[in-house]
């Protein structure tokens, strides 16, 4: 079975120290995932530290920046001081890479 990348992303920041919690879910009523404030699928938190994190496959990163960035809630969720960032995965040969995207501040470009 292939891992996801919300499975890579999790062994990923675990591995620096971080208490992660999976917030995305399936609304069975919907039928639609949905993840807290409406674009973070992991929160992962650090002393003196909180990360949104949303997970997705190297190609849609773009996607994800834009998702983010016109999102009515992300500039709360920046005045709060959670840090917010696109890991876009995708394999090299035979090794798994992720591709950071800080969308901390607003960007004009989205990158």
């Amino acid at each position: 079975m292939a891992t996801s990348p919300t499975q890579r992303t999790l062994a990923m920041m675990r591995e620096q120290g971080y208490v992660c919690w999976i917030t995305e879910h399936w609304n069975y009523y919907a039928k639609i995932r949905q993840d807290l404030f409406g674009f973070i699928d992991i929160l992962c938190l650090k002393k003196g530290e909180i990360i949104g994190v949303q997970t997705t496959s190297y190609s849609n990163v773009s996607a994800r920046v834009k998702k983010i960035n016109d999102h009515d809630n992300v500039s709360v969720v920046r005045a709060a001081g959670i840090k917010i960032v696109v890991h876009g995965w995708h394999k090299s040969g035979t090794i798994w890479k992720c591709r950071i995207v800080d969308l901390s501040e607003e960007h004009k470009d989205g990158e």
